[in-house]
């Protein structure tokens, strides 16, 4: 039955374009922003695990920035420290030198006194941004990352930093005076004392060397996460542009071919005009 009315084949052209035209907007979206999921609307699951993802991402990259500062201050210490160890051993080898009762102890002790500014001068130095982890003992607590649990609770993780106090190192290496030393016997102690103190100041060099590389290892460990939790972002809401550009073609073909449709069948009532002739 034909009807000027009703137009049944009309409609049914109208709704297939209006779905090709949703389809090939949606497409353009995807193919403009790069992202298959933007919204909650378009996968609710998806979107509230993605950006908790993009959350934790943020945090962890700030946190390795942060490391970045603790690890200048480390990495200043432990060079001033070692210089304090080269200084310490050459310390050593002129009380070494002066050990032999021919020597002029009074100008060794002179050398001495040098070397001894020269420490206390290299501590000072030893200092980023006024912050400084030779000057005192103790352990440093730093954020080392965060961790969520399955409520989604969160936590912030800590590591710890030796700091060592050069300070009380070269405060003994200045004690000592191999020109006040009586005889063979007291000038032996006094190389004892000096050895005992480039020990102690190569083990503060060490532990500073172990505490830099932690945070090394801490800001490597981040950046690999980092690059684990963006790439599983992008694989739940990233759009897959080369089946976006096939479908793409695809709905301009579809939008052409259901624009006609619908021309084709907003003419079948000029048909009915035949039947009054």
């Amino acid at each position: 039955m034909s009807s000027i009315l009703t137009n049944s084949s009309a409609m049914v052209a109208l709704q297939t374009l209006n779905m090709v035209n949703k389809g090939l907007n949606d497409t353009q979206n995807r193919v403009s922003t790069g992202l298959q999921i933007s919204s909650g609307k378009d996968n609710a699951a998806y979107f509230a695990i993605s950006e908790n993802m993009k959350s934790d991402s943020g945090m962890f990259k700030a946190i390795n920035e942060g490391l970045t500062s603790t690890k200048n201050s480390v990495s200043t210490a432990r060079a001033g420290a070692e210089e304090v160890v080269d200084l310490a051993r050459q310390f050593v080898e002129r009380v070494a030198f002066a050990q032999d009762e021919s020597v002029d102890h009074s100008l060794v002790q002179a050398e001495l006194v040098a070397l001894a500014d020269r420490m206390t001068s290299t501590i000072g130095n030893a200092t980023f941004n006024g912050d400084s982890m030779v000057d005192g003992g103790g352990t440093r607590s730093i954020v080392s990352g965060i961790s969520r649990d399955s409520a989604g609770a969160l936590s912030v993780t800590n590591m710890d930093i030796d700091e060592v106090d050069l300070g009380a190192i070269v405060t003994a290496l200045a004690a000592l005076d191999i020109d006040a030393a009586a005889d063979a016997a007291a000038r032996e102690v006094i190389l004892t004392s000096a050895n005992t103190q480039l020990e102690a100041a190569t083990s503060a060099a060490t532990t500073l060397g172990i505490g830099e590389k932690a945070v090394e290892s801490q800001q490597s460990f981040l950046s690999a996460l980092t690059d684990t939790l963006d790439s599983g972002v992008s694989a739940m809401v990233d759009a897959d542009m080369e089946q976006e550009a096939a479908r793409l073609q695809a709905y301009q073909v579809q939008q052409q071919l259901a624009t006609q449709s619908l021309s084709m069948a907003n003419q079948a009532p000029q048909n009915i005009l035949s039947l009054f002739r």
